[in-house]
């Protein structure tokens, strides 16, 4: 019997992922010099991940 194609694991999917994780979105914003070290890690502006 094999497996139904929604219980398939995410990363089998492939899919592109438009939403950043939090430490994702530091080190993006440090590349660009918008992130100093210390500030506060809630209330991060929008980014845009990588094409």
């Amino acid at each position: 019997m094999s497996q139904h194609r929604s219980l398939r694991a995410a990363s089998n999917l492939g899919g592109k992922r438009n939403v950043l994780k939090r430490f994702e979105r530091i080190e993006l914003l440090k590349k660009t010099g918008d992130f100093k070290e210390g500030a506060r890690i809630t209330g991060l502006r929008k980014t845009k991940p990588p094409v």
